[in-house]
């Protein structure tokens, strides 16, 4: 079954980086777009990054663009997001996404806390 496994999180200053990986399983991941979605505390689940099968093209949520990346590796059946400068209002539970056959599928999530 499609399984979705993310790690990377963590406590952070502000101005800092972490990478986010999210290693996929149960699927023909090459075949498939990956996202990247945040939420949190009290808000609704909002989308970050996207990227196609083929890593060529990528679209960022206004908020992130131009601090964080997405990348993926076909060969490792992994999506990471890299997150540069990042800020407090950054922090929040980070979950990586694909949708098979019409349905939705998650990952556990990953913490990520920007404070100094």
């Amino acid at each position: 079954q499609v399984q979705l496994v993310e790690s990377g999180g963590g406590l952070v200053q502000p101005g800092g980086s972490l990478r986010l990986s999210c290693a996929a399983s149960g699927f023909t991941f090459s075949n498939y777009r990956m996202r990247w979605y945040r939420q949190a505390p009290g808000e609704e689940r909002e989308l970050v990054a996207h990227i196609t099968w083929r890593g060529d093209i990528t679209t960022y949520a206004e908020s992130v663009k131009g601090r964080f990346t997405i990348s993926r590796d076909n060969a490792k059946n992994t999506v990471y997001l890299q997150m540069n400068r990042l800020k407090a209002e950054d922090t929040a539970v980070y979950y990586c996404n694909v949708i098979v056959l019409s349905r939705d599928y998650w990952g556990q999530g990953t913490q990520v806390t920007v404070s100094s």
